[in-house]
């Protein structure tokens, strides 16, 4: 098949479904001028994430930022813990 730019989005539409049938998702944000991030609605509904909720990030800087849970982050506190104990 040769790759142009039609072929191209029908690849990267497919590679895209199958990675959202195995549970791996990718959106875009932009940042406003205060620095503010809007975490698009898809991703907050299928993550639950609600307005005031509290969100954890996580820096590497090789490997970037990646936001996760505040409840998310005290469960798994409240079970490496309870293991301690």
């Amino acid at each position: 098949m040769k790759i142009n730019q039609k072929n191209r989005s029908k690849l990267i539409i497919k590679n895209a479904e199958e990675k959202k049938e195995q549970g791996l998702f990718a959106w875009t944000a932009k940042v406003g001028s205060k620095g503010q991030i809007v975490i698009p609605k898809e991703a907050r509904d299928l993550f639950q994430i609600n307005s005031g909720d509290t969100l954890l990030l996580l820096g590497d800087q090789s490997q970037g930022i990646a936001i996760v849970s505040g409840d998310y982050m005290k469960d798994m506190l409240k079970k490496i813990k309870g293991k301690l104990l």
